[in-house]
């Protein structure tokens, strides 16, 4: 069973494509687009509403390409209804068209489907639907649950609409294999809504008089905090005033009503060009939500009660594995090395996506973590399961409330980063590696380190988000070199020890929204093949802080100029010493060697924005990507 939500406090889930239904007094449109807006980091290959027409119809508009395009066309059209569904897409099945744009129709018209997911047998329940005498306008597998679902409701005898709907709903998904979050409506069944969810999040909103369904609470919580969680295989139907969840097999669901903690302005731009800028501004404070409460003097420790094991629990843990996609797993790199390094357990990193596929060694005494901003990264998901299959203790690190890893793991740890809406994840790379250090420091005091040790890692740790802020006063200087190397053919991110994974973090971001081909490796890895890639347009990047391999990585750069290839430097305030070598030196605060992630990961945050920004790119919503991925 997974820890209670009581114990697992923050903000927000995330998925691959967005959905939006209203149901209740107030027209529906401007609910509809202004919640596909706050989801459009989703997907954005397309977008598109339907809305009852007060039980004359349904109204469809769709296009492809940006929310605006859907906007511009609701704007002329103008349509009415108080009840509606909406859809942002990220492509699975099919181009980014009007034609394959959400919401689909039924053979007959009068029903309307959204989803997020993807069918897997689709084109098998598209051909047997064909030869049943459907047509098709779509590529997409939706439109097949759409027909499906629409051939039940035709075909049934039930008198009741609202049962109808939802026992079409409840045998056309007895059918499907994948993962699903949706919504639909009839037309012949006005003022009701109904959703299910298998492995895609979705979210109930509670009004007064209304209700609303999304996939995400960022969608809704400028109307409603009060939201129910859906769980996997759950069936909801709203009317205006009443919600009822059930499970496929019929019986009543166990779901609870929760309190989401941020509002509509936490989720929005304010002053700031992108919202990704605003999130490496917010890192100062999004780590000191990450460790509010959880540093005890008195102890000289961590205080993580979330993790539901007792200090005899955590003593017996002689493995640790650590499992992450992305920027999760670059975060999880750098967990080993501060686990390792505090507490000396060893510990051993998995790409999620991979772990489920291996077959790794595990007994009582091993303990996983699992890292997911949105808690629904599917292959991460698989992971846990994968583990908790084997007996493995698995326990999440997470941003999200009510998301599917923290209802099915056995405790776990909230990083309290706030709402990320940015693609590129920022300041939730940074809480999940205080996360790690905070369990390096209990895993360490339950082990070797003195409280002396302890109260010393205290005071570093609680310095750390002022020193960020310093950082963050150089972004004019690093928006200079930025635009300097804006034009590179590709970069190289250099870094040893702990500053690795961030080597690879930065060729990520780089990659992620300048289109910049990039990549991390460890410093002395350099003539091991990747020196033949040094040449004039190709800037490398070495974070050199002052530790144990400062001069080793000095050694690299020489190696690198010698080559006559261009050096972007990150170093210690006071080695001033790169100056003589590049004018591209970068400075950060000094502090423990294993705290230096969190500070050196700034000025690879900034560059990758400034250099974005110079080539004109999207920063929010880089081309082919989405928040998180809940698709294989």
């Amino acid at each position: 069973m997974g820890a209670p939500v009581a114990q697992w406090r923050s903000f927000q889930t995330n998925s691959m494509c967005g959905i939006v239904g209203y149901i209740g007094r107030r027209q529906a449109s401007p609910i509809l687009l202004d919640g596909l807006r706050r989801l459009e980091y989703r997907g954005y290959d397309s977008a598109g509403i339907a809305l009852q027409n007060n039980g004359s119809g349904l109204n469809f508009i769709k296009r492809a390409g940006r929310i605006d395009n859907l906007s511009k066309a609701v704007a002329e059209a103008s349509p009415q209804g108080s009840t509606g569904i909406s859809h942002t897409r990220w492509a699975t099945h099919g181009a980014p068209t009007d034609e394959n744009a959400h919401p689909h129709r039924d053979q007959s018209g009068r029903l309307a489907l959204v989803h997020n997911g993807v069918i897997e047998n689709y084109q098998t329940l598209r051909d047997q639907l064909i030869a049943q005498g459907h047509t098709f306008e779509s590529q997409t597998d939706t439109e097949v649950l759409a027909h499906l679902v629409g051939r039940y409701f035709d075909a049934s005898d039930e008198k009741d609409g609202p049962t109808r709907l939802r026992k079409a709903l409840q045998s056309a998904l007895a059918k499907v294999k994948g993962t699903y979050g949706i919504a639909a409506m009839h037309a012949d069944v006005p003022g009701v809504l109904v959703g299910a969810r298998l492995g895609s999040p979705l979210v109930v909103g509670l009004g007064d008089e209304e209700h609303f369904l999304a996939s995400d609470v960022s969608a809704i919580v400028a109307h409603t905090r009060d939201v129910v969680y859906l769980n996997d295989h759950d069936i909801v139907s709203l009317t205006e005033g009443r919600y009822d969840v059930t499970s496929m097999a019929g019986g009543e669901a166990q779901v609870k009503v929760s309190r989401v903690e941020f509002t509509a302005d936490d989720a929005e731009k304010g002053d700031f060009p992108h919202f990704m800028l605003k999130e490496i501004y917010e890192q100062p404070k999004s780590l000191q939500n990450a460790m509010r409460g959880r540093l005890s003097r008195d102890e000289a420790t961590a205080i993580l009660g979330g993790l539901n094991m007792t200090p005899q629990e955590l003593r017996g843990v002689d493995r640790i594995i650590l499992s992450g996609c992305g920027t999760a797993f670059h975060a999880a790199m750098v967990g080993e090395y501060l686990i390792e390094t505090l507490a000396r357990v060893p510990t051993e990193v998995e790409i999620a996506s991979e772990f489920r596929y291996r077959n790794v060694p595990a007994d009582r005494n091993t303990l996983q973590f699992v890292l997911s901003q949105s808690g629904e990264t599917i292959d991460t998901l698989a992971a846990l399961r994968e583990a908790r299959r084997k007996g493995i203790r698995c326990l999440g690190i997470v941003n999200s409330v009510g998301s599917t890893i923290a209802r099915e793991s056995d405790g776990g740890c909230y990083i309290h980063a706030g709402p990320e809406i940015g693609v590129a994840a920022t300041k939730t790379f940074t809480s999940q590696v205080m996360i790690m250090n905070l369990l390096g420091l209990l895993f360490g005091r339950i082990h070797h380190l003195s409280s002396a040790d302890g109260i010393e890692m205290i005071d570093e740790l609680e310095a750390i988000p002022d020193k960020i802020t310093a950082i963050l006063k150089q972004t004019d200087k690093i928006k200079a070199i930025a635009e300097k190397h804006a034009n590179a053919e590709g970069m190289l991110f250099m870094g040893r020890l702990q500053n690795y994974p961030v080597a690879m973090e930065g060729a990520l971001k780089m990659k992620e929204i300048s289109y910049i081909y990039a990549s991390g490796h460890p410093s002395a890895e350099l003539k091991h093949g990747i020196i033949a890639l040094v040449k004039p347009d190709m800037p490398s990047i070495f974070i050199a802080p002052d530790d144990a391999v400062f001069d080793k990585n000095v050694s690299n750069i020489e190696e690198v100029l010698a080559r006559k290839g261009p050096v972007i430097a990150v170093t210690t305030e006071g080695r001033t010493e790169l100056e003589r070598l590049t004018e591209d030196v970068i400075y950060v605060p000094e502090c423990p060697s294993y705290l230096s992630p969190l500070l050196t990961v700034i000025p690879m945050q900034l560059l990758a924005y400034h250099t974005a920004v110079a080539r004109g790119c999207d920063v929010d919503k880089p081309r082919n990507l989405a928040k998180s991925v809940t698709v294989e």
